[in-house]
């Protein structure tokens, strides 16, 4: 790509990013924090089953399907892969509340910095 291109395609993605941040839309997954209406922005894993306690022996309650979702609150449970024993709290895609794994859940950090626990 010569010089030109690249500085186009830089403003091209400054605009779009501001565009959707206007609207209150992530500009990719891989933002995540926690709104004004207290609840954490975040992306996920596509899949991600929500289960009825913070333990996979649990009942699984349902999925989240895409790959962003909100999420209420926090809470301690099993460990998991992730390497910790938070847990978050969501209306999983068929209506049902559930809690997922962190490690199903793209922060950066848990729990997520500014999300209450629950």
């Amino acid at each position: 790509m010569n010089v030109r291109k690249n500085i186009a395609v830089l403003a091209l993605t400054a605009a779009l990013t501001a565009g959707l941040a206007t609207f209150g839309l992530p500009a990719s997954a891989a933002e995540c924090g926690v709104r004004s209406d207290g609840r954490l922005y975040c992306g996920n894993k596509a899949g991600a089953k929500g289960y009825a306690d913070r333990s996979y022996r649990s009942a699984t309650r349902g999925q989240l399907n895409g790959t962003f979702s909100w999420f209420q609150c926090w809470g301690h449970g099993d460990p998991h892969p992730g390497g910790n024993d938070i847990w978050y709290w969501t209306e999983l895609d068929n209506g049902a509340w559930g809690n997922v794994p962190a490690v199903d859940v793209s922060t950066g950090q848990d729990p997520a910095p500014g999300l209450r626990e629950c």
